[in-house]
């Protein structure tokens, strides 16, 4: 049997099953417990993350006394639902993990905090809801409702018992598969966007706007199964109205604008699989002006009058580029009918590029959304000859094992490797020991996740030393002198174990002699 697990103490703070957020250990038995010296706080804890094997894998919670004492367990979790909070009544609390002897999961990370006594502590509000009353004291009363058009699943209100735990967790707010729209402008979501809509659907929506006016939609976000799953935008408010678009899979549909004042959206969902769905704005507009273009993710826009004649024009901010229209559009009269003289211009991340200016970003695809699947994308970053590149990694989140982006010491994938990473642990920032570096991500055809935001920056390397190895993450590390010759050592947050033990040594060719260690 393995054994881990810590104490804890202090106002708050953050700890990990082993191994997070890779596979935990089969046959352990791991102990936390989180104390406050202050004998009139209680703890309060929340799952930033949770999946363990159900029925087999348990989590037991405990409130102070002696850890596993059946009289003052509060919980004992499995699989992958877990309360909002969980409270203790004392100034302590207990954490058993216990795992048998088969394939564990990714297992949990937990913040903890101290709060006052008698408390529930803050459950946060729902997605697209809106939360009544801010006492978070045993006997107080939250009651939530939702934005409008969506609809709320769950209890309406939930009260803090005396033991300290609500009476249920938070509502729910999901956007309805059948309604009517009748405001100027909004937003119209696939069911339970953008976490994937389900299946076996026949949705519904239509928009109504004043006769005489016209709608135009914007398409935020898409992504369906292929040939399967389909949007249909017609013409009007009955099912044989004419068909102006149908759409399916994953690439963005250009705007729309319907020709009189309703328009009709018709989504149909098959049996098997699921993409995120969509994100759809719309706004209404009079004959003789050109609709209302939006903001366009990723840039900016110069230009607010829409009526005929008038131009907007469109900058992409740093990271992306121009993947629908042109810098400037005009509103005119076209074919009898006043319209923008080109697709609403459009901003995104590029999969691959070579870049050669001194500071830049490097975004993955569908940044700040989530990347799509099956990538394979290629950046060279090139700086002038006698400099290195420095990258450093301000966000990293891909599926775990499965979507991987790897770093060369070159400007090809025959350089030689600096790292390969996954899920979330990458090193605070990378160097090059020439004037290139090669970046590859590379998706398989399942899941998907936020991706990465990278800074690169040309930086000069110093004749007698080398660069900043950086830091691992959880880590610290001993040593400042980067000299040739001298070297530097590192260690560990508790909970987390060295990959490397042996310390870096700066060689002759400045560079270090081994690659940063991770903390695991």
């Amino acid at each position: 049997v393995k054994t881990c697990g810590s104490n804890l103490q202090g106002p708050g703070g953050t700890f990990t099953s082993p191994n997070f957020p890779f596979q935990y250990d089969s046959n352990a038995q791991c102990v936390w417990v989180i104390t406050s010296i202050n004998t009139n706080k209680v703890i309060q804890i929340n799952f930033e993350e949770f999946d363990l094997e159900i029925g087999y894998d348990t989590l037991t919670i405990g409130d102070g006394g002696e850890v596993g004492d059946p009289k003052t367990v509060l919980q004992v979790l499995t699989g992958s639902f877990v309360p909002d909070l969980i409270v203790s009544m004392s100034n302590q609390m207990w954490l058993h993990l216990q795992t048998d002897e088969s394939v564990g999961s990714i297992g949990f990370k937990v913040n903890y905090k101290e709060i006052e006594k008698e408390s529930c502590g803050d459950p946060g509000t729902p997605l697209y809801g809106i939360r009544e009353g801010d006492g978070f004291s045993n006997r107080d009363v939250l009651r939530f409702e939702c934005q409008f058009g969506f609809e709320l699943i769950g209890e309406k209100s939930i009260i803090c018992q005396e033991n300290n735990q609500w009476s249920a967790n938070i509502p729910i707010c999901i956007f309805p598969c059948l309604s009517n729209f009748t405001a100027p402008m909004g937003t119209v979501l696939s069911p339970d966007y953008p976490e994937g809509y389900g299946n076996n659907l026949n949705c519904i929506w239509t928009i109504i706007s004043d006769p005489g006016s016209r709608i135009h939609l914007s398409f935020n976000d898409f992504d369906l199964e292929s040939q399967f799953d389909f949007l249909a935008v017609k013409d009007g408010d009955s099912p044989d109205s004419p068909i102006i678009g149908t759409f399916t899979g994953a690439e963005v549909p250009s705007h729309l604008t319907s020709n009189g004042h309703i328009l009709r959206l018709e989504f149909q969902a098959d049996h098997s699989m699921s993409g995120r769905g969509f994100n759809i704005t719309y706004n209404t507009f009079g004959h003789n002006e050109c609709p209302d273009p939006g903001v366009p993710i990723n840039a900016r826009r110069f230009g607010d009058n829409f009526q005929l004649g008038s131009s907007i024009s469109v900058i992409c901010e740093e990271g992306f580029i121009k993947t629908q229209g042109t810098e400037t559009i005009t509103c005119m009269l076209m074919d009898g009918k006043v319209m923008w003289s080109g697709p609403i211009p459009k901003c995104g991340a590029p999969c691959g590029g070579h870049f050669s200016s001194p500071s830049g970003v490097i975004l993955s695809p569908g940044w700040p959304g989530y990347y799509k699947d099956s990538l394979n994308c290629e950046w060279v970053i090139e700086a002038e000859p006698g400099h290195s590149i420095k990258i450093t990694f301000e966000r990293f989140q891909t599926e775990l094992n499965y979507d991987v982006l790897e770093v060369h010491d070159g400007p090809n994938l025959l350089s030689p490797l600096l790292g390969s990473y996954n899920g979330t642990q990458v090193p605070q920032f990378l160097f090059s020991s020439s004037n290139f570096i090669y970046l590859l991500f590379t998706t398989d055809n399942s899941r998907s996740n936020n991706g990465f935001k990278i800074h690169y920056e040309s930086v000069t390397v110093n004749t007698y030393s080398c660069l900043d190895p950086g830091i691992p993450v959880h880590g610290r590390r001993y040593g400042h002198d980067f000299s040739i010759g001298s070297t530097v050592s590192f260690s560990c947050d508790p909970g987390y174990r060295l990959s490397h033990e042996e310390p870096l040594l700066c060689e002759k060719n400045h560079w270090w002699s081994h690659a940063l260690p991770t903390c695991d």
